[in-house]
């Protein structure tokens, strides 16, 4: 053969793996709402950016079958390109080839793409339709998945890793997901579970629907295994680059800076109406969160979960910065399992890839309850103790009204190692509230009084008086400076500003041990 007809024969062969070996698969994908990987990888990444890695690659499993059924790239499509001018590693499952199940092969791709990400310290998303491991190639399908949750962990902290749910994702297959820092699901097309409706059935004899039991927003509301559940793949995809968009590549770098027209020393005057200063009453923090931040852009993380706790990313004068805040239009803002465990894992993540951590305070402590202390809510609430404990980054706290007990001390108090401490004149920083301290400390006094209701009225307001003035923590130095909400803004610039060149060792040691 000549050049000529060679390149005619590539060309072929390309624009067949490309294209997928029957057309009527890819109007069944469509048909279910769903795109093919190249489309996705088109909506993923920058125009013109992708390049593919083993379009030729084919399966060697005999028997079954298999022998006569050896398609290109043996269903899943992988490469690199680039979000917003910046380095990605993509792979994606071709539901249209072996209903996008792993086997060898296919299993080899993924390896290659993950080991190509981490050595070149870039992002890697995987975006997953696939029916699990490949049943005719036995356990070699197995082993590729124990490969693959080998490389999740050993890139975790390393590069950020995004597991986008666009189909089933069953049994092991579904760990790896779990393994990564956060999992985008669309509605109706996309499950995860261990073990499906048919088992559960045999099992316990529920009768439950795919998406009942493991749907997005089962993960995204119910469990917290998803951080983000979206009606369709062009608005998920769509929100997966923006959240690449305030992430570092890796470990070893910052998170990239964005110009911004919002000044740095804007006053912030609304906040004085949006936070009532009666401990009492309620507000939604993230209209704080909004008018604090650059724009007032805020790119939440599992808002549909553990409510009573915002994580959230955002940037101000330009720098990206990991936002935790305590929410009192959500339970009052009290810590729970759920939320512990929420905000830990933000706090894990923020630190591991180099993000400062700003941490809103209005809680009035943990939530009491059985159920909450067989739990394990000591465990859990310990969680993020150790995770602002363990964190090195630039840690900034401001405290707007309530900050009770242990959860005073939780949400990165100065005794924590806070970098900054700083209150308005709202705050109430106590053991417990007045009206709960005045009940322990003056019980028999109360009980004894011709007027109970007299005496413990006069108890609770010489408690608070003495003990939760809003300076009587600047006044022992907890708190740095007591602060004009209206500068909070720009306050927390500048205090971000002189840490940027911060620097703190851990002790030498091969891991901590925290509580799980």
């Amino acid at each position: 053969m000549t050049m000529a007809e060679r390149l005619a024969e590539l060309r072929e062969i390309k624009q067949t793996a490309h294209e997928g070996p029957d057309p009527d698969a890819t109007g069944r994908q469509h048909a279910r709402g769903k795109l093919t990987p190249h489309e996705r990888i088109a909506l993923l990444l920058d125009p013109g950016s992708f390049t593919e890695l083993e379009p030729l690659r084919r399966h060697r499993a005999t028997g079954f079958g298999m022998e006569a059924k050896r398609p290109y790239t043996d269903g899943v499509v992988a490469g690199w390109g680039t979000v917003e001018g910046r380095t990605v590693f993509v792979y994606a499952h071709d539901f249209r080839i072996f209903g996008g199940a792993l086997g060898e092969a296919h299993a080899a791709k993924i390896h290659k793409v993950m080991d190509l990400a981490e050595a070149a310290g870039a992002p890697l998303v995987s975006l997953n339709d696939g029916a699990g491991a490949r049943i005719q190639e036995g356990v070699t399908a197995l082993a590729g998945y124990g490969g693959i949750f080998q490389r999740n962990t050993r890139a975790s902290g390393v590069i950020p890793q995004i597991s986008v749910m666009l189909g089933p994702c069953a049994g092991g297959a579904a760990y790896s997901p779990a393994l990564t820092d956060f999992v985008f699901m669309v509605r109706q097309t996309a499950q995860m579970f261990i073990t499906g409706p048919d088992v559960v059935r045999a099992v316990t004899g529920e009768e439950i629907s795919q998406n009942g039991l493991g749907g997005a927003d089962v993960h995204a509301f119910t469990s917290g295994v998803a951080a983000f559940a979206y009606d369709d793949e062009p608005s998920c995809l769509a929100d997966v680059r923006a959240l690449l968009a305030l992430l570092p590549s890796n470990n070893r770098e910052m998170p990239p800076v964005e110009a911004t027209s919002d000044p740095p020393d804007r006053r912030s005057s609304r906040l004085l109406d949006l936070v009532p200063a009666d401990p009492a009453r309620a507000y939604d923090m993230r209209a704080v969160i909004e008018e604090l931040v650059d724009d007032g852009y805020v790119f939440e993380v599992q808002a549909g979960w553990a409510a009573n706790v915002v994580c959230a990313f955002a940037r101000l004068d330009g720098h990206v910065v990991g936002i935790v805040a305590s929410q009192p239009a959500v339970l009052a803002g009290v810590l729970d399992i759920k939320a512990s465990e929420k905000a830990a894992r933000f706090v894990t993540l923020c630190d591991a890839f180099n993000i400062p951590l700003v941490t809103l305070v209005d809680v009035p402590g943990f939530l009491p309850g059985v159920d909450q202390e067989h739990g394990g809510i000591i465990r859990h609430g310990a969680k993020l103790l150790y995770a602002y404990c363990n964190a090195t980054v630039p840690r900034v706290q401001v405290i707007l009204r309530k900050a009770y007990g242990g959860a005073y001390i939780v949400m990165d108090s100065r005794s924590i190692g806070a970098d900054v401490s700083l209150a308005w004149p709202t705050n109430e920083i106590a053991v417990m509230g007045a009206e709960g301290a005045a009940n322990v400390i003056f019980r028999r006094e109360i009980a004894a009084a011709d007027a109970p209701e007299t005496v413990r009225a006069q108890r609770i307001k010489e408690y608070r008086a003495e003990l939760m003035h809003p300076y009587y923590a600047a006044e022992r130095g907890l708190v740095d400076d007591v602060i004009d909400p209206a500068e909070t803004r720009s306050v927390l610039i500048r205090s971000l500003a002189m840490l940027r060149r911060k620097h703190a060792d851990l002790p030498a040691r091969k891991h901590g041990n925290p509580p799980t």
